[in-house]
């Protein structure tokens, strides 16, 4: 018979999967006490979940949601970074602090529904994020609009300096 306690875990799991834009199943076994903390204060700073969760139960939240494949990252231990807004946020953060720690190490990611393989973790964690893509997006906008810009005034600039010209002319 399950806890109250592991019946409640179930329900906040399934809802996070639901909710969740990105979640990276990573293994943390190797990290000492402090790692684990900073790893922990960088994800909260970067309004990113990081939860331990028991394999079993996470299996549990992913049948409530009807999610197929993700049994193949649950051996072991297993934590969740999580993110509800930027999917490729934590991707950002577990290679910039795998570099100095060599932990934690990406098993499977669910990205946008889809279950990926740790293979892809590299590609995902290199794309540009939303900000990034919106300012590139911006500045291909703007170059040709800028462009016109400066013809129209070039053009104008152009025709009062002939007009001021023909007036000149005209006087003499």
């Amino acid at each position: 018979m399950p806890s109250t306690f592991n019946k409640e875990q179930v329900v906040a799991l399934t809802e996070k999967l639901e909710k969740a834009r990105a979640i990276y199943f990573t293994d943390y076994l190797g990290l000492d006490v402090s790692s684990i903390t900073e790893l922990r204060k960088i994800f909260f700073e970067e309004d990113i979940e990081f939860h331990v969760a028991k394999n079993t139960l996470i299996k549990l939240a992913a049948e409530n949601n009807k999610i197929k494949g993700l049994e193949d990252f649950l051996s072991g231990p297993t934590a969740l970074a999580i993110s509800y807004d930027e999917p490729t946020k934590p991707a950002k953060v577990i290679k910039k602090f795998a570099k100095e720690h060599d932990k934690p190490e990406v098993k499977g990611i669910l990205f946008e529904g889809e279950v990926l393989q740790n293979d892809s973790f590299d590609s995902i964690a290199s794309l540009p994020s939303r900000e990034e893509l919106l300012s590139h997006f911006v500045g291909t906008i703007q170059s040709p609009l800028s462009g016109v810009v400066r013809i129209l005034n070039a053009s104008m600039s152009n025709m009062v300096y002939l007009l001021t010209n023909l007036k000149d002319l005209k006087n003499n």
